[in-house]
């Protein structure tokens, strides 16, 4: 059976943390894990990554884990009452000063003081990803005044997003410090930010998770207007990363619904231009929260995203608190699987009529267009120290699977996340160099991927202990 290209994110918490479940998790397709620090103690992450380790090892697999940084969310306080009900036209009033325990429904208190600098009359704000609308009509020293446009029911800790963007919270909070330490105890693969506006925002992450020890690659979740503003802005963003997250929820809120599928194509046709990575995400199958099945919409959103060539597409409440965690994983690789059936799916234009940078890229997409081209290809071998070489490669769209071979875990579990590449524990330096070629050969025939009679592209550098050093392409015949 061909094997499913698209990589499956899915997050870990109160409904999928048993050994049972995460077993059933990745014996449905789970690829990667998201930890999400915005809920959960760090123990129990502790917990989760350990069982997910050892359940993995005994079943053969390489699956990468990422910790999901809460970030600067901005929120009212809590109600008296847990939930009031606001009415259109009604004023309601954002106060720095009300106590944290007390709102009503005409006022309630607000955990980020800058609020009254970033609002100007006229502004809306939306709460709780949009279901209510407020106006601006006027700022003080410390509270926002505010008529109901969109009226509904809000209950405690909603989130606050300004239409248009202009929040000015910085991306990473204290808590992002620590989760960070945490990452780097635990030794996460991927550390995604949320909320950063600037390249300079991801230099300071990466800079704090270089300082606590982890190799973590770093994910831009993309999430506020002022990251898609221009393409300008964009290409920073994307640049300053490793890979990014499309975060369809805040960013849906800020840029309004119906830009945000032509900005979700956007991001990933330029993530994967500038050889980055690229995740879709939030509410991609919603419904199955609670039922068994998704609806003709959901399987639509992820087919659309796969055939846009993401890297993975993500499960966050429907794994991690939902009640058919399982189903969701299967529904999805079913989906994906399907999606990349279509022949669009294996057809590249990519980079055709541009120059490459470094040996390695033009070594990397050479393999790919000799691979698309070249009847009999049945395999790609990338012996690779950091995954950089298959990384380029999977930016290419191809039906032909492309084998890391590594001899590091950390490679095996980072490649997880990367789009029809899948991980193969392998040392070269254990055998005479004139015999690796053969040697990775063989691997994959007794694997049963390649047959006698089928051709095998295979990439590789003179050295074996530098990234970057890819400077070598086979074409081996199957013997």
């Amino acid at each position: 059976m061909t094997k499913r290209r698209t990589k499956i994110v899915a997050t870990l918490g109160p409904a999928s943390s048993s050994p049972e479940s995460i077993e059933q998790l990745l014996l449905a397709g789970l690829d990667v894990a998201r930890l999400n620090f915005s809920h959960g103690t760090p123990d129990e992450h502790r917990e989760r990554v350990h069982r997910l380790r050892e359940i993995s090892a005994r079943l053969g697999r390489h699956i990468a884990i990422m910790g999901d940084l809460q970030g600067p969310k901005i929120r009212i306080a809590r109600f008296r009452d847990t939930v009031v009900t606001l009415q259109k036209g009604q004023p309601f009033t954002l106060s720095n000063l009300h106590p944290n325990d007390e709102g009503t429904e005409s006022i309630v208190g607000i955990d980020y003081p800058s609020l009254v600098q970033d609002c100007r009359p006229g502004d809306e704000l939306l709460l709780d990803d949009g279901r209510v609308v407020l106006q601006v009509d006027s700022v003080d020293d410390h509270a926002v005044h505010t008529t109901v446009i969109v009226g509904g029911s809000l209950s405690n800790n909603k989130g606050i997003n300004r239409r248009g963007g202009g929040i000015s919270a910085p991306s990473l909070t204290e808590k992002d410090h620590d989760d960070i330490r945490l990452a780097a105890e635990l030794e996460l693969d991927y550390v995604a930010v949320s909320f950063p506006r600037y390249g300079r925002d991801m230099e300071a992450a990466r800079e704090l998770v270089r300082q606590a020890g982890s190799h973590a690659w770093i994910i831009a979740k993309i999430e506020r207007a002022e990251a898609v503003v221009d393409d300008a802005a964009l290409d920073e963003l994307i640049q300053a990363s490793d890979g990014v997250m499309v975060a369809r929820g805040d960013l849906g809120v800020e840029v309004g619904d119906a830009r945000l599928v032509g900005i979700q194509k956007r991001i990933i046709q330029h993530a994967r231009h500038q050889n980055k990575l690229v995740i879709t995400a939030t509410q991609m199958m919603e419904s199955m929260i609670a039922s068994p099945l998704p609806t003709r919409a959901e399987v639509s959103d992820v087919a659309n995203a796969v055939l846009d060539y993401t890297d993975a597409v993500m499960l966050s409440g429907e794994t991690a608190s939902g009640k058919y965690p399982v189903e969701a994983v299967a529904a999805m690789a079913r989906i994906a699987q399907g999606a990349e059936e279509e022949p669009m799916t294996t057809r590249s234009q990519h980079r055709v009529g541009t120059s490459f940078e470094r040996c390695d890229e033009t070594i990397a997409l050479a393999s790919m267009y000799a691979a698309n081209h070249f009847h009999g290809v049945k395999a790609i071998i990338s012996l690779t120290e950091s995954g950089n070489t298959p990384l380029i490669m999977s930016r290419i769209r191809s039906g032909i699977p492309i084998y890391c071979f590594t001899p590091h875990p950390v490679t095996q579990r980072r490649v997880a996340m990367f789009r029809g590449v899948y991980p193969v524990p392998f040392d070269p330096t254990a055998y005479a160099p004139a015999e690796v070629s053969d040697e990775a050969l063989a691997l994959l025939q007794r694997s049963g991927v390649v047959q006698p009679g089928d051709w095998v592209i295979l990439t590789k550098g003179d050295s074996y202990h530098s990234t970057g050093g890819t400077n070598t392409m086979k074409i081996l015949k199957v013997e």
